[in-house]
């Protein structure tokens, strides 16, 4: 398949998401119970950060044991990274940011991917290289919606998902931009509420999220 079909297919991925969980964890069960609370509340579609000793055998778990998750794996940092994603079996890739060893790497990589960028100059690289989908991060850092919209015109092929300090109560205004695909955010999934087991939280908050994107793609 081709880095075009991958970018295809990564942007449909994300469109059927709207909102995608930034989901950190520290054990199997938490990976476990999180994720099958998303799906319970309408968001199917998770990024698993790499940040923790157990992620790399959480997402290999997570595509075993649940399998109506779709897993991208989070915070990839490196082609080493990159390989032992795809061979747990993620279904995309995200990274962070996006150096042009790694960018190299991840265009010829089995699976989609959202690569990461936070400037015009780092965006307009990877769409040299094939990219159509990135991800804009860190978003509310490098300017959120007005560098959306600054992005819509010179950028016009790129579809974007935002990530980085959006809430609950801004998601709305970021799904409305046309080229947003999907956007990220961490506020149905904090630490507390993983950390202390609450799933219903974590649950309502999903369904909450899964209410924002369908209002914002009526019509």
């Amino acid at each position: 398949m081709s880095l075009a079909e991958h970018q295809n297919r990564a942007e449909q991925l994300l469109h059927a998401a709207g909102i995608l969980p930034v989901v950190t964890v520290h054990t199997l069960e938490q990976a476990r119970r999180v994720s099958a609370a998303l799906l319970e509340g309408g968001l199917p579609a998770i990024e698993l950060t790499l940040r923790t000793p157990v992620a790399m055998e959480a997402l290999a778990m997570l595509k075993r044991e649940l399998p109506d998750v779709v897993v991208g794996a989070g915070t990839v940092l490196d082609a080493t990274q990159m390989q032992q994603a795809i061979d747990s079996g993620a279904d995309f890739l995200v990274t962070p940011g996006t150096p042009a060893p790694l960018a190299e790497a991840l265009a010829r990589a089995p699976v989609p991917v959202v690569p990461g960028g936070a400037t015009p100059t780092e965006l307009l690289s990877l769409m040299n290289l094939g990219f159509s989908v990135c991800k804009l991060f860190p978003a509310t850092a490098v300017g959120g919606l007005a560098m959306i919209k600054g992005l819509a015109g010179p950028l016009a092929g790129l579809k974007l998902c935002p990530t980085g300090g959006i809430g609950e109560t801004t998601a709305a205004d970021y799904l409305a931009q046309p080229n947003v695909v999907c956007i990220g955010g961490s506020w149905m999934v904090p630490g507390n509420w993983i950390e202390g087991g609450e799933c219903d939280k974590v649950r309502d908050s999903a369904a909450r999220a899964a209410a924002l994107v369908r209002d914002a793609r009526k019509g």
